[in-house]
């Protein structure tokens, strides 16, 4: 027998097989079709791609969620979240009231709970953020919780590590998850610092041989610190100087990100997330005490703002900050102000911003002039024509780098987290966004939607229709691989 004989019998059954294997596992048609296309047409390279980055967990879970152990205790804490968020509502502002099918859906897909009594801040930009962080982190008594994608041993990075480092040896708890493959520059001297000082830390999915790694595609994309149970931090803004503005770096890029401090009963399930992730990379178990979840009683009154968690990744049975965001689009009657570094959401986000601009909605899309991605950047400008014959303005931000992932409906609800408006945010990365029911908070991000609005270009429909073929061209055939990215 020939070689080619040889190859068509060894071919022919691995391409049956592999194609079986995509059209069983893969949930999105247009995904599915997209891999079969690269599996038929470049066997070796295709099947490569698709074992290393299209495998669905969400089928076969990376790790269970279950925290208690004790399936009488869990039961007795699921009554407890549903009661305390019905009080919640029960007494809830009309903020509340006009978005409870996103409450109710948060609370019955995730167990979310809808917590009040909480104190709010925005944090804009790492200038911003990390002084409050510092601050926070040294009134720490009993633990402190930090997770974070991208962790660079920079300037502030070993500001925090010294932090750390003081209150391990006060005797605080100190755990800290770090992505293996986002926060790479300290996986060697910064965390062994870090681990003979005291401070537990452990990779998340640790990458083993990073070129074949298939958990390479499923990024712990959190950024979450809990102190005491009751303090907590989440948003877009990894720690790194780049996220840092200061007069004196003047040749540095311009980073605009987005933050959120939450002080009560809103770390709660902030803390669940960590927990949940801790006993996965740490292969520990701890459980749940009044030390980790403070009961309300003992908690102060830190504010009246209400706080709810939407989190989801390859753990989740369905791909709830996908759906949360389509909810909110859904019910606002008025406005919608999405910011958004990367913008190749998927038909459903596509098409509901459409419907909403068709009905009279003021839609507005805050997006970078420049990504850091020409794929990525070719591929988001492909969706701009139907959102644009629709209604949609869209504002392209040239100041610097427009990092936040901020969502505001009617002014009556704020989004602010890690996911970007993307395939990966919604299917592959672990992710976590605070929603705060609050028409304060709401116009304060508004107010800073529209500050931006004064450093972007609003795209002109009629010279958009009219640019070269050959852009169009390209914008459309990365839209091809726009399930891939």
């Amino acid at each position: 027998m020939s070689w080619l004989e040889i190859y068509e019998i060894i071919y022919f059954p691995i391409l049956i097989l592999v194609g079986i294997r995509v059209i069983y596992d893969t949930r999105n048609t247009t995904k599915a079709l997209a891999y079969l296309l690269l599996v038929i047409f470049l066997p070796l390279v295709g099947s490569f791609i698709y074992f290393s980055f299209g495998v669905n967990y969400r089928k076969r879970k990376i790790y269970s969620k279950k925290l208690f152990e004790d399936d009488a205790l869990a039961e007795k804490l699921r009554k407890t979240v549903y009661s305390n968020s019905k009080q919640v509502f029960d007494k809830g502002s009309k903020a509340v009231r006009h978005n409870k099918e996103l409450s109710h859906m948060l609370l019955k897909d995730s167990e979310s709970p809808l917590t009040g009594n909480n104190a709010v801040k925005l944090l804009i930009n790492g200038e911003n953020k990390f002084p409050a962080v510092i601050q926070a982190l040294k009134t720490a008594k009993h633990h402190i919780h930090i997770e974070y994608y991208i962790y660079e041993d920079d300037e502030i990075g070993r500001t925090i590590e010294t932090l750390l480092i003081e209150k391990a040896k006060e005797g605080v708890d100190v755990r800290f998850i770090y992505d293996d493959f986002g926060s790479r520059s300290i996986r060697k001297k910064m965390i062994r610092r870090l681990r003979a000082a005291g401070v537990k830390a452990f990779p998340f999915h640790k990458i083993h041989f990073i070129l074949l790694a298939n958990r390479l595609n499923y990024r712990n994309h959190r950024k979450i610190i809990v102190i005491d149970g009751h303090t907590a931090f989440v948003g877009g803004i990894n720690v790194s100087d780049r996220y840092i503005n200061h007069d004196k770096d003047a040749g540095k890029a311009f980073w605009r990100d987005t933050h959120l401090y939450i002080q009560g009963p809103g770390a709660n399930y902030l803390q669940y997330l960590f927990l949940c992730d801790w006993n996965f990379c740490a292969d520990e178990h701890l459980q749940p005490n009044d030390s980790f979840f403070p009961p309300a009683g003992q908690l102060p009154v830190y504010g009246n703002k209400v706080v709810q968690i939407a989190a989801s990744g390859p753990d989740s049975d369905t791909p709830i900050i996908l759906f949360s965001l389509l909810q909110a689009i859904n019910l606002a009657t008025k406005e919608i102000l999405i910011t958004t570094p990367y913008f190749i959401p998927g038909e459903s986000i596509i098409d509901a911003l459409m419907v909403s601009a068709l009905g009279g909605v003021d839609v507005k899309l805050l997006v970078p002039y420049h990504s850091d991605s020409m794929v990525v950047n070719a591929a988001a400008r492909s969706n701009y024509d139907d959102l644009l014959k629709a209604g949609v303005k869209i504002f392209c931000y040239k100041k610097g780098f427009i990092h936040a992932k901020t969502l505001v409906a009617d002014r009556n609800i704020a989004m602010v987290g890690t996911a970007n408006m993307d395939v990966r945010s919604f299917d592959l990365n672990f992710e976590v966004n605070a929603i705060v029911y609050d028409e304060a908070v709401a116009n304060e991000l508004a107010h800073v939607f529209y500050e931006d609005l004064k450093d972007a270009e609003q795209i002109d429909p009629e010279r958009w229709y009219g640019r070269p073929a050959y852009r169009q061209l390209l914008e459309r055939t990365a839209s091809l691989l726009s399930p891939l990215l």
